[in-house]
């Protein structure tokens, strides 16, 4: 194992022990536990179970990419293959999506290459309804996000900043164009793919049950974050509120394992902006992150336990 793959695994994982600490610097273990003790687990478990929904309605998605190669895998071995992708993730950042690929090649006899270009192409998808909840997010709270910035940034010098940043875009994408080789032609590459990929989608035989699922997987993400509000009492999360925080833990996950630190300190401080207390957010950020990581780490550890029963078993 090279220093560059070293790096990657250790990094992640120092800042997130980095901001586990600086976490609980602003709740005492006592305070968080006894969040953890008084939470309401009914607003908790209905969370989950809207997690849950969207992890099967993902190994339903992803037949719809398989079956114009050729594949028609088990519905089961679908769900455990999703399943165990989630669980290598927490430990081993985007590793999760060659597991995946491993399984449906091991028990289904998908082809490691095809498999993993589906779950590329579904992780292109993934992002186009992020940045659509970021688009919605914007819309909806524009004049709280303005006033915000405009409260703590010199409104002409966002002004200034936007303009040059829109220059600087159409003269990088020419560029870019152009390239024929280096640095500038694997971003060609990357865009070019990226287009691709989302064209494809609407080529597909079944592309509106595709598309009916995938919006479907990031309305139960943020259902799931919406149901977990109430747990704590007295907490009260304006809609806002809860499509910035969803934002803000969603891109923690991606920054560090599993969001491991960064979930409770993002969210707080997303919910901070709404004049929401430290305690009683950093105590929610720890009970969401706590209860997406158990729900990966149990279903995860089953689907690597049952995924040989089963295909030995049929």
């Amino acid at each position: 194992m090279n220093i560059k793959k070293v790096l990657k695994i250790i990094l992640p994982l120092a800042l997130g022990g980095f901001l586990v600490w600086y976490s609980l610097s602003e709740i005492s273990i006592e305070t968080l536990g006894k969040y953890f003790k008084e939470a309401n687990y009914s607003w908790i478990f209905l969370g989950l179970f809207f997690g849950i929904l969207s992890h099967l309605s993902r190994a339903y998605r992803w037949k719809f990419m398989l079956e114009p190669l050729g594949f028609k895998p088990k519905f089961t071995n679908s769900v455990l293959a999703v399943l165990v992708g989630y669980l290598v993730n927490l430990a081993l950042p985007r590793a999760g999506e060659i597991s995946r690929a491993t399984v449906l090649a091991n028990y289904e006899k998908v082809p490691f290459e095809k498999g993993f270009g589906t779950i590329v192409a579904e992780r292109i998808a993934d992002l186009i309804m992020m940045l659509c909840i970021v688009a919605i997010t914007l819309f909806v709270q524009y004049d709280f996000i303005y006033n915000l910035l405009n409260k703590n940034f010199d409104s002409n010098k966002i002004i200034i900043g936007l303009v040059l940043l829109i220059i600087g875009f159409f003269i990088f994408r020419f560029y870019v164009k152009k390239a024929t080789s280096g640095f500038l032609l694997k971003i060609k590459t990357f865009v070019s793919g990226l287009i691709e990929g989302v064209t494809s989608i609407f080529k597909m035989k079944n592309k509106w049950a595709f598309i009916f699922h995938t919006v479907f997987i990031w309305v139960m993400y943020v259902a799931m974050f919406w149901a977990t509000i109430p747990a704590i009492e007295g907490l009260q999360v304006p809609f806002g509120g809860i499509l910035i925080g969803f934002i803000a833990g969603g891109f923690s996950i991606a920054a560090t394992n599993g969001g491991i630190g960064l979930y409770p300190v993002a969210v707080a401080g997303a919910l901070a902006l709404f004049g929401i207390d430290t305690e009683p957010a950093t105590a929610f950020g720890w009970i969401m992150w706590t209860a997406q990581t158990a729900m990966i780490v149990v279903f995860g550890g089953l689907a690597f336990l049952i995924l040989p029963i089963y295909n030995k078993v049929k």
